[in-house]
């Protein structure tokens, strides 16, 4: 029984292109994972500071119903030192029915950072509940 012996074949230079050594190359997908999460992670840092944890904290201090037709609706905001807030008011009927919605902007004088603040809401019925669903930065 004869045996054979298997060589490594041999190819003509040129002709069937470069080959490989077999390693990968894994600087390219690694620079571009790496920008990628970078950008991620920007992003989200400014999303957060513009819609994460605020300081425009509304706090409902009361409300008085002068008439059918309207609500005074008192409130406090935290705010940063001097700054302003716009806030949106709303007054409810019994069933909790909205009857009357306002937005204002109030502002804190110089050094202050809390607004105690009173505004009227026109209402389309008698209300019987004032609240300040939010606050956010005034422009």
């Amino acid at each position: 029984m004869s045996e054979t012996h298997t060589t490594t074949p041999v190819f003509p230079p040129g002709r069937y292109g470069r080959r490989r050594d077999g390693r990968r190359k894994l600087a390219g997908p690694i620079i571009a994972l790496t920008l990628v999460v970078a950008f991620s992670v920007l992003i989200s840092i400014k999303l957060y500071q513009r819609y994460g944890e605020t300081d425009y904290q509304p706090q409902i201090v009361g409300w008085q119903v002068p008439s059918d037709a309207a609500m005074t609706i008192k409130f406090k905001v935290r705010v940063p030192a001097g700054g302003a807030a716009e806030c949106a008011l709303r007054a409810r009927d019994y069933q909790g029915n909205e009857v009357g919605r306002r937005t204002v902007v109030v502002r804190a004088g110089t050094g202050e950072t809390a607004i105690e603040a009173e505004e009227t809401v026109t209402t389309t019925a008698r209300g019987s509940v004032g609240d300040v669903p939010g606050c956010q930065s005034a422009p």
